[in-house]
């Protein structure tokens, strides 16, 4: 497995993380809850950012870790 692959799989790990933060907070109706869940959902969205950033750095300096 490719250093590209393995950045791929906690991308998308990162992904449906942030899925679900953003589906508890819908399907709650404390708005502590719903705002702690948007809150969370907005961080991991920055971490998907940041190791998306990481993965086209990867590619770029290294082609051989291209998928």
């Amino acid at each position: 497995m490719t250093v590209g692959t393995q950045m791929q799989q906690a991308i998308s790990s990162c992904e449906s993380a942030a899925a679900s933060m953003k589906s508890f907070a819908l399907e709650t109706d404390d708005q502590q809850v719903k705002q702690m869940f948007q809150q969370l959902a907005e961080q991991q969205q920055m971490i998907v950012d940041q190791l998306n950033n990481r993965l086209q750095y990867i590619q770029q300096e290294e082609p051989q870790y291209k998928q």
